[in-house]
């Protein structure tokens, strides 16, 4: 009896090391991958600031491009960039939370919300290329927007928006239902309800689906150059108020627009490699951009969860 008791405790001793020499090989492995990412990550980086960094100045920042390498700058593709990242801020998120709350909190279980569900899980893998023909038959054709800012801008909100909606979606899932229970014991309608406790509990984590929708949307080039944003372009769009006649409010939503992704793709593709340092110096810029938003989100986010008590 005693030898049967020991061999069966010597088997699942051994069973325990098995499985813990598998954990230590899975957890060797994924650090592994985790570094390849990381350092393929960091040598990219590390050229594309080396041939960069040198092109890097006030002038570049502030000058039109030019079909001189040393007098080209990315005037008009940063100032593109922000303006199309407005619009697509202004068009996707409202849009986004609202369809993501109403899922959770309004729409009825049944067959017809279980299919706009898995369509809205699904154009998250959609490629960019479709929205943009789409776009070009809908806002550019039949809206008569045009090949403009507010036609990027739209454009772009359409390509994060089931990203939103998704992290919308999963965040209100993470609040307790305890926190819905009390609130309607109170006698708070769903409206109050969303409006006082889901929304700002939820706040942390509709930032994080915004932070990747718009890391993803500042870098398409493919939807972009469908709808027709231009390679070279030598002015801004109008100010509101400025110039003879004064522009509109609103008239820079209609004007021609490049973005960095485009005006780097335009140098890159010239043979000139002095070209190809300008578009290393823009691939600085727009990564520093993205990471300033970035970091803008994750502190409101940080400050957001601070401010949450269960």
């Amino acid at each position: 009896m005693t030898d049967k008791y020991e061999q069966h405790l010597q088997g699942i001793r051994a069973l325990i090391q098995r499985h813990k020499r598998w954990d230590m090989i899975f957890g060797l492995v994924g650090l592994s991958a985790m570094m390849i990412c990381v350092l393929t990550l960091f040598a990219l980086f590390a050229q594309m600031t080396i041939d960069g960094l040198p092109r890097l100045s006030w002038e570049f920042l502030t000058s039109f491009p030019s079909r001189r390498a040393g007098q080209a700058g990315i005037l008009s593709a940063w100032v593109g960039t922000t303006l199309v990242m407005v619009v697509t801020l202004v068009a996707a998120v409202p849009i986004g939370v609202a369809a993501g709350v109403y899922l959770e909190e309004y729409a009825p279980k049944n067959w017809i919300t279980d299919i706009i569900e898995i369509n809205v899980t699904n154009l998250a893998g959609v490629p960019s290329i479709i929205y943009g023909l789409l776009a070009l038959g809908i806002f550019v054709h039949a809206f008569g927007f045009g090949q403009s800012i507010l036609s990027a801008g739209l454009t772009l909100g359409l390509l994060i928006l089931p990203v939103v909606i998704v992290a919308t979606r999963e965040a209100i899932r993470a609040i307790p239902q305890a926190v819905r229970e009390a609130a309607y014991a109170c006698g708070c309608t769903t409206w109050q309800l969303v409006r006082d406790h889901i929304v700002p509990y939820s706040g942390a984590g509709i930032l994080t689906g915004v932070i990747i929708g718009l890391a993803r949307a500042i870098g398409e080039t493919a939807p972009i150059i469908t709808i027709g944003a231009l390679t070279f372009i030598a002015f801004l769009p109008p100010a509101p108020f400025a110039g003879e006649p004064p522009a509109g409010l609103f008239d820079w939503l209609f004007a021609p627009f490049t973005v960095m992704p485009i005006q780097m793709f335009n140098w890159v593709s010239r043979p000139d490699p002095n070209f190809h340092y300008n578009a290393a110096a823009a691939g600085f810029i727009l990564v520093f951009m993205t990471l300033a938003m970035n970091g803008l989100a994750i502190w409101l986010r940080y400050r957001l969860r601070r401010n949450i008590k269960w």
